[in-house]
């Protein structure tokens, strides 16, 4: 019987996702996990009603930005292992090493053993595939969903049952409740197939299709219409939001956003940090003054000084408008090349030459409308995949590198296809389709050079020089070995897995180097983001593994800053101790209010989240624009009992909420900095970082 199972295993199978589990886990606890959806996960633990709604804090004011499936998978884990940064990686991690074993069985059925080995090893080595399912970013879940979803359609066609079909776009529902409108840029590809692929009338198809359509509408409105219907009071405001919809969240700032950029109001979601706040607790520094505070006495501004302090500079709002030329989040100028420029070429694009050279022998068959194979519907399946993925993303105005992750599974499937149709073709024809194998190898091997080029202060040049090496040495030698089938077939084996040399190196890069576990980015590219974005931490009671908390007059360390689990904070001791000063005096004098502090924005209650069990309230949401409180609605709160202290920095952070800004301090007192803060601070940092009020409110 072990002998009959042994028999069944693929070794070279089993040694892919050996290969993606070590991609996936390596070093994973000290890989840092995305602080915000770590916070919320802490905070969903503490009830039901947090857990549902994906509360940011115990207390229940604001949600995350994103819907909560993904989040309540996370949850689970850690309510089994514990909150840690691993615990709520290792699904996502768990979640990309099925994804590399389903597609083997998705793409082995139709094109052999060889191309799923092949696409399953190359989805491995995705260089941004594997920077996005080592954070606690969701996307690793939803293509997990999404490969599921594909494994229901191709079941609908074979079986040609309905029924496995609505299975199909109900995990796409799933998927619109994990990232919303991003699930759905599978749906051409799913559609289409189905309609050329089902058998029957077109009309019958239509039907079909309009009533799977439903099915796919309901689900992914399921949680969105339950939000819908529960009354604002007994639920938190929708984060991300504008009006406190989760359907406005989901098509207008999860979605038609991403395309066309920001229109309303500031820029809410520049999750890299381009201009990261430098509040007290989640920005560059904790309890320091600025320039004028080191000669003098902190207590010695006047309330005129206060007021004029917190007011937002025109400037500051202005630069954070929303809009702008799509390059926001260094992903390259809008246009037809931009995912083959610096700026993305190494995060996903290595193959994309040989996946459209490798499809080029099913374009006649297709156009001709004869003969059309489940072989022709299947690849058709993928590139209707990639292609509305690579116009999306050469336009789109608002996205992150990591967002090109979801083309992995269509690459990885058309370079198994695509290798296996051109062997095909190279060993039976002698006519020119007998020659794209070659040239697709050579071709891709150039780009792969052109990729080291552009990469150029980064990585040696002997790179480019030995992929450019081997396309010629490939293109002749299979060339020469076209009538030995053995040894050309090896030669082709050996090129095609010469190709993913690079990438893997780009992986491997990728999982040393030190990155941004908000915003992963694959490659070399991860220090000149580190350079470029280094004032972007988090100096806080935790440590800043996350967001690389460097002094902006300090080089990027080389080595990792170590897992938030530690709790050490990366900053200097007076910075450390302004952070306790501020904690011992908020203790002594909290009265079991349900909000413990109310700062401008989620980050800067990170530290605060993560080190203590007291619920911090983010007032502006995620990036502190959120309109999430009113005047009205905090005199209440305040007038409740339900808060009493309130943390506001200066212009840098971004707070827009002025009306309540002015509320907080006609109404609360300022507490005096000798009473909370080391005043004693004067070093570099200081100088350069702005001031924080602490304000109490007296009833």
């Amino acid at each position: 019987m072990i002998r009959k199972v042994i028999k069944k295993i693929d070794l070279l199978l089993v040694g892919i996702i050996a290969l993606s589990v070590f991609f996936n886990f390596y070093f994973l606890q000290h890989a840092g996990s995305n602080e915000y959806y770590k916070v919320a996960v802490k905070s969903m633990l503490t009830s039901f009603h947090n857990f549902f709604y994906a509360s940011f804090d115990p207390g229940g004011f604001i949600t995350v930005d994103k819907p909560p499936v993904a989040l309540w998978i996370q949850a689970m884990s850690a309510y089994i292992f514990g909150l840690s940064d691993l615990s709520v990686i290792f699904p996502e991690a768990l979640a990309g090493v099925i994804s590399v074993w389903m597609m083997y069985h998705l793409v082995k059925p139709k094109f052999g053993r060889i191309a799923g080995l092949l696409s399953s090893l190359v989805l491995a080595c995705s260089p941004i595939f594997v920077a996005v399912v080592r954070t606690n970013n969701v996307d690793s879940i939803l293509i997990l969903t999404l490969l599921m979803a594909t494994w229901a359609l191709m079941k609908s066609v074979e079986r040609k049952k309905l029924n496995w079909f609505l299975l199909s776009v109900a995990l796409v529902g799933v998927g619109f409740n994990i990232k919303m409108l991003q699930a759905y840029m599978v749906l051409p590809a799913f559609y289409l197939f189905y309609f050329l692929a089902m058998k029957g009338s077109w009309i019958k198809k239509l039907n079909q299709l309009i009533f799977a359509s439903v099915v796919l509408i309901l689900i992914s409105l399921s949680w969105a219409l339950v939000v819908e219907f529960t009354p604002e009071n007994d639920r938190p405001y929708i984060g991300g939001s504008e009006t406190n919809s989760a359907i406005e969240l989901a098509f207008g700032y999860n979605g038609i956003e991403r395309l066309t950029g920001p229109t309303n109001g500031s820029s809410r979601n520049l999750q890299t940090g381009m201009t990261q706040g430098r509040g007290m607790i989640g920005g560059d520094a904790t309890g320091i003054r600025d320039d004028s505070q080191q000669n003098g006495s902190p207590n010695d501004r006047t309330t005129d000084q206060r007021m004029q302090m917190q007011q937002p500079s025109q400037s500051f709002l202005s630069s954070n408008s929303r809009g702008g030329t799509g390059d926001t989040f260094g992903t390259g100028s809008p246009g037809v090349l931009r995912l083959f420029s610096k700026e993305l070429s190494g995060q996903i694009s290595f193959l994309i030459p040989f996946t459209f050279i490798g499809f080029i022998p099913f374009i006649q068959p297709l156009l001709r409308r004869k003969n059309w194979t489940n072989q022709h519907l299947f690849a058709l399946f993928w590139l209707a995949w990639l292609i509305p993925m690579m116009i999306f993303f050469s336009i789109a105005q608002f996205f992150h590198q990591y967002y090109l992750s979801m083309m992995g599974p269509a690459i990885a499937a058309l370079t198994g296809i695509g290798w296996t149709v051109l062997w095909t073709r190279f060993k039976e024809n002698n006519g020119w389709e007998s020659k794209l194998l070659p040239f697709a190898i050579f071709v891709t091997f150039l780009f792969e050079g052109l990729i080291i080029y552009q990469n150029r202060e980064y990585v040696s040049l002997n790179w480019m020089f030995g992929a450019i090496g081997a396309g010629i040495f490939f293109f002749v030698m299979l060339l020469v070995m076209k009538k030995k089938e053995k040894w050309a077939y090896y030669l082709s084996i050996t090129a095609i897995l010469s190709l993913l040399v690079i990438p893997s190196y780009w992986t491997w890069i990728t999982i040393h180097k030190e990155g941004n576990s908000n915003t992963p980015i694959a490659g070399p590219s991860i220090e000149m983001m580190n350079r470029g974005m280094s004032s972007m931490g988090n100096i806080g009671f935790g440590d800043g593994n996350n967001s690389s908390i460097v002094s902006r007059n300090q080089n990027v360390p080389n080595d990792r800053t170590g897992s938030m689990d530690d709790n050490v904070p990366r900053t200097d001791e007076n910075s450390e101790n302004g952070n306790t000063n501020l904690l011992t005096y908020l203790e002594e004098n909290f009265d079991e209010e349900k909000w413990f502090l109310a700062v401008p924005s989620a980050r800067d209650a990170y530290s605060f989240m993560l080190n203590t069990d007291y619920a911090v309230m983010a007032m502006g949401g995620f990036k502190g624009t959120d309109p999430a409180l009113t005047p009205e609605k905090l005199e209440e709160l305040a007038e409740n009992g339900e808060v009493k202290f309130f943390l506001i920095s200066s212009e840098g952070q971004s707070f827009q909420n002025e009306p309540v800004i002015t509320w907080i301090m006609e109404n609360c007192e300022v507490v005096p900095d000798s009473e909370w803060s080391d005043t004693s601070i004067n070093d570099d940092n200081s100088r350069q970082m702005d001031s924080e009020t602490l304000y109490m409110y007296k009833k």
